[in-house]
């Protein structure tokens, strides 16, 4: 099995340098991530400016750009072989409910599963300690399943792993996404020039964080694991609206 590496925290994060020493006995790594933080990118793609590659050790390149970029460069040119799987974290954070919409490590995930590959997204929930470990295990026993029991290559999970000891995690759940509250207000905020300038606040916490959500799982010391897919359609809602259309 051959698994490029991406993430949004940058090719020096400890959680993405930990995935890639831990996985190196399953599979042969590749690692092609951004030069910097570019937590909150999106499926944004770089467009109006050259991307640049650095390669810095073997098989590890960063780019100058965004988690999306790295991931279709490394697809579409970089690689002299594509990948089987492509897998991205672990972030430093959760990515739970609506926070998929904005994450970067979700959104390296989904462009392997444009690019037609299954892919996975894999967040540690960070509280004080830090348990990088505990999320490296539970990816070793996705990939020692996917290697008894392929992915289809239109998967793509988004899994989040509680902050704990591997031995104070309850298990595996599959979830579905919650929604989170309504973001807190900006931090107003002023420049040395007396300027105002606004930081964006924190998320809002669960809304939707009943039984089978991601939040309710983490809360309760699961993992949860989230198949996601990329039609954002709301099928239920197409009659509905070629009959609202009708009217007009």
């Amino acid at each position: 099995m051959r698994i490029l590496l991406s993430n949004d925290d940058g090719y020096q994060a400890r959680g993405l340098n930990l995935l890639a020493q831990g996985l190196a006995d399953l599979a042969e790594i590749v690692v092609v991530a951004p030069d910097r933080n570019r937590s909150g990118a999106s499926n944004s793609l770089t467009l109006e400016s050259p991307l640049r590659v650095e390669q810095v050790a073997a098989n590890v390149y960063y780019v100058n750009g965004t988690p999306t970029d790295c991931v279709h460069v490394a697809i579409t040119g970089l690689l002299d072989r594509e990948p089987d799987m492509v897998i991205s974290g672990i972030n430093h954070g959760a990515n739970l409910g609506d926070d998929v919409l904005y994450s970067g490590t979700v959104a390296a995930a989904m462009e392997g599963r444009f690019l037609g590959f299954p892919a996975l997204a894999v967040s540690l929930v960070l509280d004080q300690g830090q348990y990088f470990a505990s999320a490296l295990s539970v990816v070793r026993r996705m990939l020692e399943q996917i290697q008894r029991e392929p992915l289809p290559r239109d998967t793509i999970l988004n899994i989040n792993v509680p902050d704990l000891p591997e031995d104070k995690i309850k298990g595996i759940r599959s979830t579905r996404l919650g929604f989170r509250h309504k973001s807190e207000p900006v931090v107003k905020a002023f420049d040395p020039k007396g300027n105002p300038v606004y930081w964006v606040g924190p998320a809002g916490p669960g809304q939707d964080a009943g039984l089978g959500t991601d939040f309710h799982a983490i809360a309760n010391n699961y993992v949860s694991v989230t198949p996601i897919k990329i039609d954002l359609t709301d099928h239920a809602g197409v009659d509905r609206l070629a009959g609202w259309l009708g009217s007009t």
